[in-house]
């Protein structure tokens, strides 16, 4: 970002929009490119409260008359023989006002050939209409660690701590990256005072500050999951998978020439697991967890407001990884996408659209689990190859994996589970998924709890047989779906799986 930047102001683009909350550290980047050579300029910044300032002196000194207001600010600056940069803070409030934007249409067109640029800086990118084809738009980019580690160092300085592993200070900048200079400044100095000292154990501390920055987002939920992958009963292919990948965003993967992983989509019978192994995955791995909410990221407000909202829970995710980013139940998001334009004028399509080709183009280390139940519903660009890593169907446990899912389920509840026949409960419940497998355990102890006695195998049993499973009432929906994934998909059972490859 900033070699465009500083190839932007010495190509004498007149007008600039840089998007950013850092305005001090903004600020010191312009700074230092207005002196580059071969033209020096000089830096004035504006804010509606103190006016146009030269950088670096004090507003009362450097402070010039009457460019309060933004109208005067702009013809000031068109006045000005000298090379120069006008930096102008939080000016969007203004993009409304005719003579505001007739001003820098004016100073655009007298700049033209000259060494002077404006650089509207401001958290929010709001254009007006009048401007977008003469301004250029950057996003300016977070502390890389590079940065983060000097300030990194200036925190060890002040701690106790003699010294820091390599390792742990690499645990601890890949824990700030996402945030921006002050508050990693901010949690470094949080994490010295609690602990007395820096060290890479701070890491949590670390991470609590990243939560806060996902609340703030409003788009996307920081998931917290207690459960490990071994609480997932079966889907032993799919777990091989995953565990595979486990160290795929180290320093070692790439410098061994592995490509970063993209993502991997679950198909499957509703309450298999499919969002478990998601959450689970996150914790296996080590990365942060987000779930991307499709229904808060649609606003009808105004138009394109969802597509920023979707623009910015990316580039959220993106400024925090690695990291695990999850959509539960994508069908239902994307599922009108293809004649949006008959029943939301189109928002849909775009934000599939976007979609699409941020899962194409990403370089950053942003993991996708997407799941769903209707593959029908999906369209066909989001199935081609390369937009996952790998497509995986969940179909009902079989007899082994009931067994397994009811151990799970009941050593959760009871520390001593020998009383229980798990052949015979495995072979009552067939057909049954995971959840329903949960449901009618829980039924059958909901029942015993009200009669004031310890649950046995005959309430689960009864329990099970009173439960009509999916697999029975959505028969159809189930078989079409084993049909196509059967060609098209990856089977997440091991047995399954291994049988596949006998037959090929």
């Amino acid at each position: 970002m900033r070699e465009e930047l500083s190839v932007l102001i010495q190509a004498q683009y007149p007008l600039i929009y840089l998007v950013t909350f850092e305005e001090e550290r903004a600020e010191r980047t312009i700074a230092a490119l207005a002196q580059q050579p071969p033209q020096s300029q000089r830096m004035y910044t504006w804010t509606m409260t103190h006016g146009m300032v030269e950088y670096g002196q004090e507003k009362g000194s450097g402070q010039q008359n009457n460019t309060v207001s933004p109208q005067a600010a702009i013809t000031w600056a068109m006045r000005q023989k000298e090379p120069s940069i006008f930096v102008f803070k939080d000016l969007h409030p203004f993009k409304d006002s005719p003579e505001v934007t007739r001003s820098l249409r004016d100073a655009v067109e007298s700049f033209r050939g000259t060494h002077k640029t404006i650089v509207l800086m401001s958290p929010v990118q709001e254009v007006p209409i009048e401007l977008e084809k003469e301004v250029v738009v950057l996003d300016f980019s977070l502390p890389n660690m590079s940065e983060l580690n000097q300030v990194l160092s200036a925190e060890l300085a002040k701690s106790r701590t003699a010294s820091i592993t390599t390792e742990g200070r690499e645990k601890l900048l890949k824990a700030a990256l996402g945030l921006t200079r002050d508050e990693a400044e901010k949690v470094f100095r949080k994490s010295r005072v609690m602990a007395g000292q820096l060290t890479e154990g701070e890491v949590d501390i670390v991470l609590s500050e990243k939560k806060q920055l996902i609340r703030r987002n409003g788009i996307l939920d920081y998931i917290e999951e207690d459960e490990t992958i071994d609480s997932v009963g079966g889907l032993e292919e799919l777990k091989h998978w995953l565990k595979q990948r486990s160290n795929a965003f180290t320093e070692r993967a790439r410098e061994y020439g592995l490509p970063q992983p993209k993502g991997m989509l679950i198909l499957g019978v509703p309450g298999c697991g499919k969002s478990l192994i998601a959450k689970t995955t996150a914790r296996l791995w080590g990365l942060p967890l987000l779930r991307l909410d499709m229904g808060r990221v649609y606003d009808g407000s105004m138009v394109g407001r969802s597509e920023a909202n979707l623009r910015g829970a990316l580039r959220t995710a993106e400024s925090i990884s690695p990291a695990v980013l999850f959509i539960d139940e994508i069908d239902k998001a994307f599922a009108g996408s293809a004649g949006s334009a008959d029943s939301d004028g189109g928002t849909s399509s775009r934000i599939f659209g976007s979609f699409l080709t941020w899962m194409q183009e990403k370089t950053s280390p942003v993991f996708v689990i997407a799941t769903a139940n209707r593959v029908e519903r999906l369209p066909s660009e989001f199935l081609r190859k390369g937009r996952f890593d790998e497509i995986f169907f969940v179909d009902l446990p079989n007899e082994e994996e009931r067994k397994e899912i009811f151990k799970i389920h009941l050593g959760k509840r009871r520390s001593e589970t020998e009383r229980f026949d798990f052949d015979q409960l495995s072979k009552v419940c067939e057909g049954f998924s995971g959840a329903e497998i949960e449901q009618g355990l829980i039924s059958a102890m909901y029942e015993a709890f009200a009669q004031g006695r310890e649950f046995t195998q005959l309430d689960i049993i009864a329990a099970i047989r009173a439960t009509m499973p999916l697999s029975k009432t959505m028969s159809e929906q189930v078989t079409a779906l084993r049909d196509w994934a059967r060609q098209r998909a990856r089977p997440a059972a091991s047995s399954v799986a291994e049988y596949q490859r006998m037959e090929f």
